[in-house]
């Protein structure tokens, strides 16, 4: 298994190449040379595996037992998920109106990103030891990815790293996750700017390729392959736990919604789909609704400016996994995808050729909810069920509660089993849960953490942010 870039400008790298990468050297972004297709006897086969079960058997299709033996693989997994504290990693909440929530937060910083990166974290860890190298791995974070990444590495001496956050976009919780944890090889920075904003000083370290290769730079953003690779587990899951039976013909079809920001976890959905398992895929997104133009009208195009949201962390203008899901409905047309991308990076505006418009409104529905829509939903699930969302989990909640369930003898798309994905706990979403006027529940590690000394570095408007990250990623690689 290789990994080429959407753009095609690159040579192809094996599954350490594409681990240790962030942007391909050409702007684009790695994705396997060749999708698995899987046969209807390997899906009944996995029907019945745990969470944990399924994230190995998808990872070895990916990463050659020659790379990373089996026994290895699964051991890295297990290490993985040791610290989550739901017993199946994951958990499927069944609700009144047909309403399954797949809940993806158990992990340590109460996140759905807990899946991909403490998996990803023991890849690292395990080619850095072997290979005795350091690294510096570089974050961009709208909310979740931050503390996730940096929980998926604090105190190992093979890597430091350094997020950039967007000071006043996060919430308190959001924040605090990341500046509480004091430890060397954790550096955060809190910029004066917002998701988009912050994203643009690591694009020019990245593309910066003597600085890169110098400083042995790398992302846990979900530009890296390896958090996509994870995240397909999702949706095996997910059809495995709401499919009625695996033993009609055609397999039963499962909805599966997906909250939307950067894009990252429903390419993984596309990937999952075009190996074979039966799902419609449908994105939701906040008032920062590219990625619904784009499916709706072909509009990939930037609005004037990030709206702040109640779903903060979906607060993304520039969804750059969207070149990966172009790249894999173009028929890996590197070509296409480098002319398409080129063309929105100038002008920050793109209208879709015709013939992919229609394969992606073929491979996703798409939907946008306002704040308003938001409280509603969090504030009708707790009504009916007692049961508490996130602001992003409602973004999908408020999907199922727009479509006629109380007609499914008179559609057969909502007849389809539905499941939303749920990305983060209600408990790290206190304003939003008070705006619906609910009372947060909030667990003692998270209350705890008002309490502990912080350490993070301002970074202003009107200072060069990547001049700044360059000097402490060079200071720090001083003491090695």
């Amino acid at each position: 298994m290789e990994y080429i870039s959407t753009r095609g400008g690159t040579r192809a790298v094996d599954f350490e190449g594409a681990l240790f990468s962030g942007y391909a050297p050409d702007g684009g972004l790695f994705m396997p040379q060749r999708i698995p297709s899987l046969d209807r006897d390997t899906l009944q086969r996995w029907s019945s595996l745990s969470y944990p079960e399924l994230v190995k058997e998808l990872c070895s299709l990916f990463v050659p037992a020659k790379l990373v033996p089996r026994n290895a693989l699964n051991e890295l997994i297990d290490r993985a998920f040791s610290r989550f504290r739901h017993k199946n990693v994951v958990h499927l909440s069944r609700l009144k109106d047909g309403l399954n929530i797949l809940e993806l937060w158990h992990g340590v910083t109460y996140a759905f990103k807990d899946l991909s990166l403490s998996c990803t974290g023991q890849f690292l860890q395990y080619f850095l030891e072997k290979r005795q190298k350091h690294v510096n791995i570089l974050v961009g974070t709208s909310g979740d990815t931050g503390s996730s990444a940096i929980e998926s590495v604090r105190g190992q001496k093979n890597m430091d790293i350094f997020v950039l956050l967007p000071k006043g976009f996060c919430t308190q919780i959001q924040e605090l996750q990341m500046t509480t944890v004091i430890e060397d090889n954790v550096h955060v920075f809190a910029a004066q700017g917002n998701s988009d904003e912050i994203d643009e000083p690591i694009k020019e370290l990245f593309a910066d390729v003597d600085f890169a290769g110098k400083y042995h730079l790398m992302s846990l953003n979900s530009i890296n392959w390896s958090r996509i690779m994870v995240q397909i587990a999702h949706y095996f899951y997910a059809y495995f736990q709401c499919a009625p039976s695996l033993d009609t013909t055609p397999l039963p079809m499962v909805e599966i919604v997906v909250p939307t920001g950067g894009g990252g976890n429903i390419t993984a959905g596309c990937i999952a789909q075009k190996m074979g398992l039966p799902i419609r895929l449908i994105t939701v997104v906040n008032s920062n609704d590219i990625i619904h133009r784009t499916v709706q009208h072909g509009d990939f195009s930037l609005a004037e400016s990030v709206k702040a949201t109640l779903a903060s962390a979906m607060d993304i203008q520039e969804p750059y996994n969207v070149e990966r899901i172009l790249w894999l409905l173009s028929g890996s047309d590197s070509r296409l995808i480098k002319t398409l991308m080129e063309q929105f990076n100038i002008s920050k505006r793109l209208k879709l050729p015709e013939d992919l418009h229609r394969k992606l409104l073929e491979t996703l529905g798409s939907c946008s909810a306002s704040d308003q829509d938001i409280v509603r939903a969090m504030q009708r699930c707790w009504e009916e069920n007692q049961y508490l969302l996130c602001p992003h989990s409602a973004v999908a909640a408020h999907y199922h509660y727009s479509q006629p369930h109380s007609f499914l003898c008179l559609s057969f798309l909502s007849s389809i089993p539905q499941c939303c994905l749920a990305p983060a706990s209600a408990a790290k979403f206190q304003d939003a849960l008070l705006r619906a006027g609910l009372v947060p529940q909030i667990p003692p590690e998270i209350t705890a953490l008002t309490a502990m000394e912080t350490r993070c570095t301002p970074l202003e408007r009107g200072q060069d942010w990547a001049q700044v990250l360059r000097g402490q990623i060079a200071a720090v690689a001083q003491q090695w």
